[in-house]
């Protein structure tokens, strides 16, 4: 989200940062001329202009109003839409189907060293006017070393639309790096899928990163935008002087129903007047009107819209048209839209046989149409089998009815759809008398009586092609040999088959086949152990091809640029071929499976020196977990801590990217708590003592403490939980998974973010108004220490068989102040020596961890000191130690073995020597 920060910079540093917005829009031309309204003016240099816009009062719709206004230095008139403070340009409205204006929106953004956030606030001209979330449109953004972030914002509030990063290497790197996509390298992209009118674009430079661009540029696009490097230092230094600023498309509608049926059922402020209008329901919202028949016309004014007008009918045939022609022109077009016209049949004089087989084709339709006494819209024509096929649409009845002689030509088939058809009425006996008007023009082509499949009546003849040819039999030399060999399901032939001119044979020979067999054994032989060489050559190419290409969609290069800029992560974090994954786990051999998880699954594996990993395996390869993936690698690489478990390295070669840990063999926190195992105690769980619990939870706060303020990096994990606990051989305590995690600046208190974690654990603050902060982590380490003091699942069922949270129950009865052993775990309250004092301080700093507000809670560093301190003082011997609400000042008193006083600093340095 934007900063106060950054807002200052931007508005009091006008001198440094510019933004520069130019808003320019092209729309296809409309045919409609006619001004909506009367008196309107249209003086501003653009002609008629097209209600529901209108220049001054009473001359559009509310929202669609346009000013007319002046150049300053070039005097050109021009259009604004919009109000006061939200206006952009624009040209020639289009009011036909999906309706839109196109704009170039285009932000440049100077780099203050100074300042590391800045914020962009984009909002469309008016409530009709957005940005669609299914026109393919994205935010482009080009510079180095920055993050980008989108929001939607709606009713003030802000949705994450999506972030994205860009980052420049060094000149010899970016010289030898493919132009044209914006993959990341110089240049990253924000696909926009949900309609937005107002969204705020968050920048943030990256820390750290030595190669850094002083401009960045920010523009909204359609489709894939190609960038072209013009240098590399131009792109530092400035902005690239070649880029050329790319359309954005606005779609628009009448926003005052929210779609069709409720606008008709007002028709007082119904926009769709004019006849021969039609109502849409509208992608963004609401509705847009469009006229029934063509391209033209405005469905917003009375009698915008055109009347239906059919083809021209044909002019009056001369005596040598009657039959139409003997064969068709050179001109004749061979098909109207998808379908194909075939000979008798013709769209334009001189192209067709005989009139009733005229087909009018209209400008712009994809279906021809059959032109007698009504019409039918034919959607295919076949000359084999004598039919047309005609569209659903079509009226047929009163044509079959009609009593003409041309209609006669024609009869419905067996089934609706199937329209017979005939050249000629006569019978083939009599075609075949007077040879000048007989059809059947080609040779190798026969006659065929047509009869109706109802009445039995003769129709007339029509021409098809003798066996064994295929072809036109209108035209001459139309009917070709057909090769049946190559047609083997419908000429069926069970030995070899031999085509031959009209007809083929088929052969079959036993001696043959032997004498074949023989004498091409050992040249199949030799052929096929060469196609075997060829197949693994072409197969190891392929496959290194596409472990390319997976490198390259995995973001190997960005991760690459991420941890080089870090010498630490770059020693530390290894790029694992496929092949060696592949061999430590046996190609991802099922018995290597040691979990399974909603995102994945892990397997264990030996490398070649005999390490043992552990191998985490995503599911799916989604673009949204592949990101997540490379902030788990960027995080882990910049880790170094005892208890945070310890990144191998990745694997990007692979459909899905792989990661790389020490394998960690006694499974997790969660396991030893809620889940029998072979060293059973009473109640069939691990026995664990309270020295255990009491140094597994200092050791998870001291990682907690050191990802939020010992690290390079704050590092919120913002998925806490017993399961994401390993546990070693000894019960080390190691947290993993970091899939969630996010880097927050140390700048910033917060970050808003898409909820994310597990329930039972989530931070219910965090939950409700979706702000993060490291206080969200202190509360899911609450949930872990009241599970290790009671030995409870994080969601319960009470006495009524209702699903509850460990953590409100833990908090009703600590309030209510029951006794202990109605809550904790009855192995605590048995175990000999136990100081029950120091136990009801842990469930103390529990509850403070736990409170709903992050305001009462403690941080991590507090909470690892405190824990640190009961060690000590546990160690010692003391039997009684006083917790303070002020954080930090648990101070050991006068106990049994002795009597001694430490400040809070003597006291830190002595837990120094506990064990960890």
């Amino acid at each position: 989200m934007p900063t106060q920060t950054a807002d200052k910079h931007i508005y009091y540093k006008m001198s440094a940062f510019m933004v520069s917005l130019v808003l320019a829009v092209l729309t296809l031309p409309s045919a409609t001329t006619t001004i909506a309204r009367r008196n309107c003016s249209d003086a501003c240099g653009y002609g008629d202009i097209p209600y529901p816009f209108g220049l001054g009062p009473w001359c559009s719709l509310p929202g669609f109003n346009l000013t007319c206004a002046v150049h300053k230095h070039t005097n050109d008139r021009y259009l604004l839409l919009g109000m006061a403070n939200s206006t952009m340009e624009v040209e020639f409205p289009s009011v036909g189907t999906n309706p839109f204006v196109r704009a170039r929106i285009s932000y440049m953004v100077t780099m203050i060293p100074s300042v590391r956030d800045y914020t962009i606030r984009w909002e469309a001209p008016g409530r009709p006017f957005a940005i669609s979330g299914s026109s393919n449109m994205s935010l482009i953004i080009f510079g180095c070393g920055i993050t980008a972030s989108m929001f939607l914002v709606d009713n003030n509030s802000a949705v994450d639309v999506g972030s994205c990063s860009a980052i420049c290497a060094q000149d010899e790197i970016m010289e030898k790096l493919p132009e044209g996509t914006c993959d990341g390298i110089g240049c990253c992209s924000i696909n926009i899928r949900v309609n937005l009118r107002a969204f705020t674009l968050n920048i943030t430079r990256i820390v750290g990163d030595s190669v850094g661009s002083s401009m960045v540029h920010a523009l909204v696009a359609s489709g894939k935008y190609q960038f072209y490097f013009k240098p590399v230092d131009a792109l530092r230094s400035s902005l690239v002087p070649s880029l050329v600023p790319q359309q954005a498309t606005l779609d628009w509608s009448i926003p005052y129903h929210p779609n069709c049926k409720h606008a008709m059922e007002d028709r007082a402020s119904y926009a769709c007047v004019s006849k021969n209008s039609k109502c849409q329901d509208s992608r963004i919202g609401g509705y847009f009107c469009s006229c029934l028949w063509g391209e033209g016309g405005n469905a917003y004014v009375d009698d915008g819209c055109p009347e239906y007008e059919p083809p021209a009918p044909l002019p009056p045939p001369l005596p040598s048209q009657v039959y139409g022609s003997i064969q068709p022109g050179t001109d004749c077009p061979t098909s109207c839209g998808n379908v194909s016209i075939p000979f008798p049949f013709g769209t334009k004089l001189g192209c067709f046989a005989a009139v009733h087989l005229y087909l009018a084709c209209m400008p712009g339709t994809i279906l021809p149409v059959l032109e007698l006494t009504s019409r039918m819209v034919v959607s295919d024509i076949s000359l084999d089998d004598g039919v047309l096929h005609i569209h659903e649409e079509s009226e047929p009845d009163d044509f079959f009815s009609g009593s003409g002689s041309d209609s006669a030509l024609y009869s419905l088939a067996g089934k609706w759809g199937v329209v017979k058809w005939a050249v000629d009425k006569i019978t083939c006996e009599h075609a075949k008398v007077d040879m000048s008007d007989y059809r059947c023009l080609s040779s190798h082509s026969e006659c065929v009586d047509v009869t109706d499949d109802g009445t039995l009546k003769h129709l007339g003849y029509r021409c098809k092609c003798s066996s064994g040819f295929q072809g036109n039999p209108y035209i001459k030399d139309g009917c070709t040999d057909t090769n049946e060999c190559l047609q083997p399901d419908k000429y069926i032939c069970n030995g070899i088959c031999h085509n031959k001119f009209g007809s083929y044979t088929c052969t079959s020979s036993v001696i043959l086949g032997v004498s074949i067999g023989l004498g091409s054994g050992g040249g199949i032989l030799l052929l096929a152990a060469i196609v075997a060489i060829i197949t693994r050559r072409w197969k190891s190419s392929v496959e290194k091809h596409l472990r390319k290409r997976h490198f390259r969609k995995n973001r190997g290069i960005l991760l690459q640029q991420l941890t080089s800029s870090n010498k630490s992560a770059s020693e530390g974090t290894k790029l694992f071929s496929l092949d060696e994954i592949q061999q430590a786990t046996n190609n991802f051999e099922r018995t290597r499976v040691v979990g399974r998880g909603g995102h994945g699954t892990v397997y264990k594996g030996i490398l070649a020196d005999q390490r043992v990993v552990a191998i985490k395996k995503s599911t799916h390869a989604v673009m949204s977990e592949i990101d997540q993936f490379i902030n788990e690698v960027a995080i882990l690489s910049q880790i170094n801590h005892r208890n945070v478990v310890k990144l191998h390295g990745c694997c990007l070669e692979s459909e899905v990217p792989l990661l790389i840990y020490e394998f960690i063999s006694n499974g997790t926190l969660y396991d030893l708590l809620h889940r029998p195992s072979q060293s059973k105690h009473d109640d069939g769980l691990s026995p664990l003592s309270w020295e255990e619990r009491l140094r597994i939870a200092t050791e998870i706060a001291a990682a907690l403490a050191y990802l939020h303020s010992a690290a390079s990096v704050s590092i919120l994990h913002r998925d806490v939980k017993s399961m994401n606990v390993l546990l070693t051989e000894s019960r080390t305590a190691k947290v993993s998974d970091f899939g969630a995690s996010r880097l927050i600046p140390m700048d910033q208190t917060h970050l808003v973010t898409t909820v994310q974690g597990t329930f039972g654990y989530l931070d219910p603050e965090y939950y409700h108004n979706g702000m993060l902060n490291e206080k969200s982590d202190v509360y899911s380490f609450g949930v872990i220490l009241v599970e290790l003091l009671t030995r409870r699942k994080p969601i319960i069922e009470n006495e009524h068989d209702e699903k509850q949270n460990l953590s409100s129950y833990f908090l009703w009865a600590m309030r209510e102040g029951r006794p202990l052993q109605e809550t904790l775990d009855v192995q605590i309250l048995l175990e000999e020596g136990i100081n029950k004092e120091m136990v009801l301080c842990v469930a103390r700093l529990a509850e403070e961890c736990l409170s709903l507000t992050r305001w009462g809670r403690p941080t991590m560093k507090d909470v690892e000191m405190r824990l640190q301190l009961l060690r000590v003082a546990r160690m010692a011997g003391q039997d009684q130690v006083v917790p303070r609400r002020h954080y930090g000042a648990i101070v050991p008193v006068i106990g049994e073995q002795g009597s001694r006083q430490f400040s809070q600093e003597k006291e830190f340095m002595s837990s120094l020597r506990v064990p960890r």
